[in-house]
């Protein structure tokens, strides 16, 4: 039985807490590995195993929000910074984070979405500007290689076969699917650096925010909601572009944000009812990096979305890799599958593999690593099947898998964890498209109720296509 909400506003301070405590540690763990980050990770996993399995709708309130967005600014000025722009130009960016992120809870506290949204984007943007400038040649082999392997296809050639100039990592492999590089290399071929094109694709998942609680607005009436679901968008996505670290998120390159848009505009397309189209920026996110794959099969045991879909995703996929891999199939395997196996553990990486393996001397067999990652998914397509849960808790457990995949793994940095945090806040934004959340709330307690009796919701109530309120 889905929990009634009587624990919501505290749930809803929780939930902020934990989001404060989770990226001020992501930002501090860059390039330095600590016990106690690995535990507030795992921390934030055993709390969002519990939402999950208590299945609490969230009440946002414009006063957890404000918690929020000030926390944000208060722990991305005060916790411990790495990055390779210079210091006095890596605090203006820290600086320009924090006043957005005061700004967006202003904006919120007074109900202009649209206002406190266009000013979390314009500081990303500003960031990305004083990122770009102030450090053109970061010393990362991310940037290094997409830069090249833009070079590359401008002369024709599979990079996943060419050897990089100058990189500080890796030296002779593309380890991302090959639409990492294509959706970034616009940026180099015409600004004359990828992390130009980052910026594009911010903009588009902005407007995917907005799109999405526009999207829930229709397929629920106005007077049902206590707040505006562009509202929760607008608050929502300020988090997520306004959290802790993002300068150096930026600066390195880091690719998550593109997979972020490609499953947010999956996200729009599904609420609006447009399911097949919603397998296109599906398929591109699942083209440009690899753990997707731990997704997808919780998309094919969801209803909604279902066999057809999912199987069709994946051959969409396979379509949009192919090129890369029939001209270098040998190249193409090893970049993205056995040197990722083979790769010797870098020691920041912040997960219980590096944990046990940098303080106790002890290497965790891959058996272990496979049954709890392995385990947790097959857990997570048993309960989808049998609760037909609705969007936003499909996408929690998408980033419940992910966290879990990241904390037994070799490695998992920043970008990785903050793809989970940001997948947790557009479900707080689809699950403004759930009709049954409130319609609990309006039922007196001794009301009947099918999801206590164990009738499974119907399809239609999961995800029903989108309509219009009558005026």
């Amino acid at each position: 039985m889905i929990a009634r909400l009587k624990g919501a506003p505290l749930a809803a301070f929780v939930f902020a807490a934990t989001w404060l405590a989770y990226f001020g540690m992501l930002q501090f763990s860059v390039v330095r590995l600590r016990i106690k980050i690995v535990v507030t990770l795992t921390v934030a996993a055993v709390l969002l195993a519990w939402w999950l399995a208590r299945r609490l709708h969230l009440a946002l309130s414009p006063l957890v929000v404000a918690m929020l967005l000030v926390g944000n600014a208060v722990v991305g000025l005060r916790t411990r910074f790495f990055s390779h722009v210079p210091t006095e130009w890596a605090w203006t960016g820290r600086g320009v984070l924090a006043a957005a992120a005061v700004g967006a809870a202003a904006a919120l506290w007074f109900r202009r979405p649209g206002l406190a949204l266009g000013t979390a984007f314009a500081a990303y943007a500003a960031v990305t500007v004083i990122a770009i400038r102030t450090d053109p040649s970061p010393r990362i082999d991310v940037w290094i290689t997409l830069q090249q392997a833009a070079d590359a296809m401008a002369r024709g050639e599979n990079f996943y076969a060419v050897t990089w100039v100058d990189s500080p990592g890796i030296q002779d492999a593309f380890t991302y699917l090959p639409w990492t590089a294509v959706l970034l290399a616009p940026g180099r071929w015409i600004a004359g650096d990828v992390r130009w094109m980052h910026l594009v694709w911010a903009l588009v998942l902005t407007v995917g925010f907005w799109q999405l609680g526009t999207a829930a607005r229709e397929r629920r009436p106005a007077a049902a909601t206590a707040l505006d679901p562009r509202w929760v968008a607008a608050a929502a996505g300020s988090a997520i572009l306004l959290v802790p670290g993002t300068l150096i998120q930026v600066d390195q390159a880091w690719t998550e944000p593109l997979l972020l848009t490609g499953l947010t505009w999956w996200a729009v397309l599904m609420t609006r009812g447009r399911t097949w189209w919603a397998i296109v920026p599906l398929a591109l996110a699942c083209a440009s990096k690899q753990h997707l794959a731990l997704v997808l099969p919780l998309l094919l045991a969801w209803r909604p979305f279902g066999p057809a879909r999912a199987i069709a995703t994946g051959a969409l996929t396979g379509a949009l890799i192919a090129p890369w891999f029939l001209t270098a199939p040998a190249d193409f395997f090893r970049d993205t599958v056995t040197l990722l196996m083979n790769f010797p553990p870098i020691r920041f990486a912040n997960t219980w593999y590096l944990y046990f393996q940098h303080y106790h001397g002890i290497t965790l067999p891959f058996w272990v690593t496979g049954l709890i990652v392995f385990g947790t998914l097959a857990l997570a397509i048993l309960l989808i099947h049998r609760r037909r849960p609705p969007l936003g808790e499909l996408l929690r457990w998408s980033a419940l898998i992910l966290l879990v995949a990241n904390l037994v793994n070799k490695q998992a940095f920043y970008n990785q964890y903050w793809l989970v945090g940001a997948l947790v806040a557009l479900s707080l934004i689809a699950d403004q498209a759930d009709d049954r959340a409130e319609d609990r709330l309006s039922r007196s307690p001794n009301a009947a109720d099918p999801t206590a009796t164990g009738a499974p919701p119907t399809d239609r109530d999961a995800l029903a296509p989108s309509r219009p309120p009558r005026r």
